[in-house]
């Protein structure tokens, strides 16, 4: 995609967050009103400038949120209408340095939340977003109030956020009890029983323990918590041990997500050390799944394609890529229950996609 900005004030190279609209019905101030266009893209005029978009039809564009930098000369597509999968990258900061991150962190952060606030009140009706980071909750403050603004404005939203879960002390439980906190969940991730090998896992000592406190403060307060972890060499023999300590210590979670690793960040390098073949050998995770729905835990998997589990556990194997970075290998397309499936993500080997893929 191409971009041109054509500043309507002297003040304009400052980054704008707009909305483009394909008429001017319902016109909102921050929104952005095509006014010219065809199938290689659209002209659009709003109180900020004149935004040029080459290569996305318009219509593709209808209700999107964007935010406009130009003086880079960059829109970066925020909240797409017509997407279920929507998430802000809120900080590249993070206090934690996972064998396996997809998004390895940065030392410098760049405060957007202003412009984020106004895209989730830009966004479309009923929509779920997501927040990512990063760790959010280095900026523990600023993301609450984001949320809160929001949610008291557009009570049709909800929020998940993506956290460590390690910043949470007594002083917030009754700010996140109020009622308004229903509409977010939080993920948060748990790589094993083991307090060492989680620490390990996550690069940072006292981890564990943190996130045990953490758990304790957003349970007392009655957040709604999904669990997450990634299944890894590492780990993959103690699923079943962390499955009683889910089903025993935290059963207040509302569902616990046990995912398959990702090929990008710093997994990619380590992919042959660090990567779990579930589909030879499914005997740890079908423990850990039977032990947790035993008790009560609502358990589902992520990331794993449906035709590579078991038959008995195919039902939890959800659809979870979002459809930006999902595909499917070839073969996929005769399969009865590609609509249910993860797929893979878009940079998982192609060799290993054609491989492992049995169409159902």
């Amino acid at each position: 995609m191409i971009e041109l900005i054509r500043p309507a004030t002297a003040d304009a190279e400052r980054p704008y967050v707009t909305r483009l609209r394909s008429t001017a019905s319902a016109f909102d101030p921050h929104d952005a009103v095509l006014i010219d266009g065809d199938a290689e893209g659209g002209l659009f005029s709003g109180a900020f400038g004149i935004v040029a978009i080459e290569g996305i039809p318009p219509g593709q564009l209808e209700g999107e949120v964007v935010l406009v930098d130009p003086a880079r000369r960059r829109i970066e597509r925020l909240l797409r209408a017509e997407s279920t999968t929507n998430t802000l990258l809120v900080t590249e900061r993070c206090d934690q340095l996972c064998v396996m991150c997809s998004q390895p962190p940065k030392k410098t952060h760049v405060d957007r939340f202003d412009l984020l606030e106004r895209a989730c009140l830009l966004a479309p009706e009923g929509m779920l977003i997501g927040i990512s980071g990063g760790e959010p909750t280095l900026y523990k403050e600023r993301l609450l109030t984001l949320m809160e603004r929001t949610l008291s404005i557009r009570a049709d939203l909800s929020f998940h956020v993506l956290t460590n879960g390690q910043h949470f002390t007594a002083a917030d439980i009754q700010r996140l009890g109020a009622p308004k906190y229903r509409r977010v969940s939080w993920g948060i991730p748990l790589y094993s029983a083991e307090p060492a090998l989680h620490d390990l896992l996550v690069g940072k000592d006292g981890a564990f323990a943190q996130l045990e406190d953490g758990l304790s403060h957003l349970a007392m307060a009655g957040a709604r918590i999904e669990l997450r972890t990634v299944v890894m060499n590492d780990n993959v023999g103690g699923l079943p041990a962390l499955a009683g300590y889910v089903s025993s210590r935290l059963r207040f979670v509302e569902a616990w997500s046990i995912m398959q690793l990702e090929h990008v960040g710093f997994a990619k390098n380590r992919w042959p050390t660090l990567f779990f073949d579930h589909s030879g050998r499914f005997g740890p995770i079908a423990e850990a799944l039977d032990r947790a729905q035993l008790h009560g835990v609502r358990a589902q998997l992520f990331n794993f394609p449906r035709c590579t589990v078991p038959a008995a556990y195919r039902s939890l194997a959800i659809a979870s890529i979002s459809d930006w970075k999902r595909k499917f290998a070839p073969a996929c397309s005769d399969c009865r229950e590609q609509t249910k499936c993860s797929g893979f993500f878009e940079w998982h080997p192609d060799e290993e996609a054609r491989l492992t893929v049995r169409p159902l």
